[in-house]
């Protein structure tokens, strides 16, 4: 059965919403930001004093600070997936066996998630503390006297781990819930055929789980890349950048440039790391399709 043209017109009718909020929410202050990038501006004033691509070239060659708060949000995020992704899915694992009170542990693993990043950041920079903190009373308490006064978010050698652990802690509810829904969309009758058949834990897993789940991981990856990489509300509570700039990620030097009012160089810098985080998107997309087809 054909669509008339007046069924044509009411159907789009109904996607006319979406698309005026797409337009002008989403694409117009992308094609807005991609122009500023040309241009010297504080963001206040009406003149706009057009350089090019200028910024751009300062940006890739003269400012290391950018590329070392680059190479901070790769170690978070580096961390996050081995560590963070790697608990989530152990955590998944259990949970998907069935086991008492599994409700209850998915409401816990999924507290940390939905909690402010803010409120966050500032309960742990009071466990780190290094006169009050939890954490230091807990160590010295264990006997690590060293600790007495060890002000982790202070020290250039643990400052940027601090924060990742927090980070992680935040985070990793997100892939746990993901993984537990991929887990349970593969069939029962997969793993008891194969303990017929002989296999252990370790072979179910790796002929069945892992093969399985390679779209729900290439998901969780995705949004573990994006998420640590523009990670910002838990690094301005608690170090705001500091010590000496070790703790700064893209976000928060785009937000430093664009509080002292070098909006063009910040909007500048913002497409830039946006082309970064679709060219990391696009090759684990690849990486994993490929992987995926191997796998078949």
């Amino acid at each position: 059965m054909k669509t008339t043209p007046k069924e044509k017109i009411n159907n789009f009718c109904f996607i006319i919403p979406a698309l005026i909020l797409f337009l002008v929410f989403s694409l117009y202050p992308i094609l807005r930001t991609f122009q500023l990038s040309f241009f010297q501006w504080n963001g206040i004033d009406k003149d706009m004093i057009f350089v090019g691509f200028a910024q751009y070239k300062h940006i890739l060659f003269n400012n290391p600070a950018f590329w070392k708060s680059m190479l901070n949000a790769g170690y978070i995020t580096l961390l996050s997936l081995v560590l963070q992704n790697g608990l989530a899915l152990m955590l998944a694992l259990l949970v998907s066996r069935n086991i008492k009170g599994e409700n209850i542990y998915r409401m816990i693993f999924f507290l940390p998630p939905v909690l402010s990043g803010i409120v966050v950041g500032l309960i742990w920079k009071f466990v780190y503390d290094g006169n009050f903190g939890i954490l230091n009373y807990w160590l010295v308490g264990l006997g690590f006297s060293n600790f007495h006064d060890f002000a982790w978010l202070s020290e250039v050698k643990t400052a940027l781990s601090s924060v990742a652990v927090v980070h992680m802690w935040k985070g990793f509810g997100y892939g746990f819930i993901i993984l537990l829904a991929g887990l349970q969309t593969i069939p029962v009758e997969l793993y008891e055929a194969a303990e017929v058949d002989g296999a252990d834990v370790w072979q179910q897993f790796k002929n069945i789980t892992f093969p399985l789940l390679i779209p729900i991981f290439t998901i969780v990856t995705i949004l573990t890349i994006l998420g640590s990489m523009q990670v910002f509300d838990l690094i301005y509570s608690m170090t705001r950048g500091g010590p000496a700039g070790h703790t700064h990620v893209p976000i928060t030097k785009i937000y430093e440039y664009m509080s002292n009012g070098e909006f063009g160089y910040s909007t500048a810098m913002a497409v830039i790391f946006g082309i970064v985080l679709l060219i990391v998107s696009f090759a684990q997309i690849y990486s994993s399709k490929k992987l995926n087809y191997n796998n078949k």
